[in-house]
C-alpha cells in the first residue's frame, strides 16, 4: 500500500480535476489565503490533502 503525502500539489490537482495546472495554482493560491487568514503557515503550490477534500468533497477525513 502506498501512503500518500500530507500535502497535494498543482500538478496533483490539476490531474485529479481534469483543469489546467495555471487554474489549479490559482485555486490554490486561494485556498492558501484562506488559510493564512486564519493564521497557517502556507507553502505556496501545495495544500493539506485534509483540507482539499474538505473543501472540494466534503470529507473531513479519508478512511485508508
Amino acid at each position: 500500500m502506498q501512503r500518500q503525502n500530507y500535502m497535494i500539489t498543482a500538478e496533483e490537482v490539476a490531474e485529479s480535476m481534469g483543469i489546467s495546472l495555471g487554474y489549479a495554482y490559482k485555486l490554490l493560491r486561494k485556498l492558501n489565503k484562506e488559510l493564512a487568514d486564519q493564521g497557517y503557515v502556507t507553502v505556496a503550490g501545495k495544500i493539506p490533502r485534509a483540507f482539499w477534500e474538505k473543501k472540494f468533497f466534503g470529507y473531513s477525513q479519508i478512511a485508508m
